[in-house]
């Protein structure tokens, strides 16, 4: 396996790819699980380990037909999108037959979009894009598909399903929904307990289906958010979020907060006010988040996992798109059209489950 690294377009001649299933499944598949963004990824989890070293005749990791792979994400600002990134790379790398090409990480959608014409005019044999703005690069995405090359789109969807061979998902909803159930455990039948949110980015489809599947949880147990506040996926932002609902609820039962790396800030700012009278459910999976909740000695008690290998589950997927093979534990002949991901809650007696999988903050 080769690696390389875009800053600037390159032209070149595009080639085909085949793409023809129409299968549209839901699957939770064992491709790759979190991962911690160290540099020893492959001791850490065992999920990304493997490829085309040892594998077996007749078996989708055997070594196949070269093929080139490019690669889109934003930019590397928190933990868990440094390892969606890292994930798909340690993964390619245990591929002698894949050659990933890694665009610049960027926040910037026409970049992005500029990132992805790089790619058809070179003719990669697929495509593993994270969109910063899923809407706005469905257009692109749609020319890379209507050019024979297939998309594997991952995380932030895009606005048009035909714009992506396959979609590879975490469970937003499912998370909003975990974190509710274990407020309505919790609370066991209190319906007079107070609840605090604090979201990531408000305009992302991704948070609102969060918060919705929260909302829809909590009403199951008759009870409701109180007061929800906006974050930005980052520690400054989860701090200020914080310290203004800490001030807005001068009592809380529990706090969910969408997203352990500006959980880091929200910790912060709870601790700086002195606040100690409620439980607070994470969410994404971090190691910190979870080396805390091992421990025992903060309000964090809980988080729900988002994983950060769907890069990696993408890249695996992009990989038998481009080699005409399928997921050989399914009895369909072609790759699905979905992969949604499980969305568990981590606690003090699991723990230690999905350590190993975890992304640094």
């Amino acid at each position: 396996m080769s690696l390389k690294y875009l800053t600037s377009p390159r032209t070149g001649v595009v080639k085909s790819a085949r793409f023809t299933a129409t299968l549209a499944v839901v699957a939770v598949l064992g491709l790759s699980a979190c991962t911690s963004n160290d540099s020893d990824d492959e001791e850490g989890n065992p999920n990304l380990s493997g490829g085309n070293s040892g594998a077996e005749e007749g078996s989708n990791d055997e070594a196949g037909d070269k093929i080139t792979i490019g690669f889109s994400a934003p930019a590397a600002d928190h933990g868990w999108m440094a390892s969606i990134t890292e994930s798909t790379r340690a993964v390619a790398e245990q591929y002698e037959d894949v050659e990933l090409v890694v665009s610049e990480g960027t926040n910037d959608p026409n970049v992005q979009i500029e990132q992805i014409k790089t790619f058809i005019s070179d003719g990669v044999d697929a495509i593993v894009l994270l969109p910063f703005d899923g809407a706005a690069l469905t257009p692109v995405a749609l020319e890379a598909m209507e050019a024979g090359i297939p998309v594997v789109n991952v995380d932030r969807e895009f606005s048009d399903p035909n714009a992506a061979r396959v979609t590879v998902l975490g469970d937003n909803y499912g998370m909003g929904v975990s974190a509710g159930e274990f407020v309505c455990e919790d609370a066991a039948g209190n319906e007079d307990v107070v609840v605090g949110e604090i979201q990531g980015i408000a305009s992302l489809p991704l948070t609102q289906d969060r918060s919705q599947g929260f909302a829809d949880a909590l009403a199951e147990c008759g009870l409701e958010v109180e007061n929800q506040v906006e974050a930005a996926f980052s520690a400054d932002t989860g701090q200020e979020a914080a310290e203004g609902l800490l001030q807005a609820l001068p009592k809380m039962d529990y706090l969910w907060n969408h997203d352990d790396d500006q959980g880091v800030g929200v910790i912060a700012a709870i601790e700086a006010a002195g606040r100690d009278e409620f439980t607070m459910i994470g969410g994404a999976g971090s190691q910190q988040a979870m080396e805390a909740i091992k421990a025992g000695n903060s309000v964090l008690k809980a988080t729900v996992i988002y994983p950060s290998t769907q890069g990696a589950d993408g890249l695996k997927l992009a990989r038998l798109l481009a080699q005409d093979k399928n997921v050989s534990d399914l009895v369909e002949v072609e790759v699905p059209r979905t992969v949604q991901l499980f969305a568990p809650v981590v606690t003090a007696d699991n723990v230690d489950e999905y350590l190993p999988t975890a992304f640094k903050s």
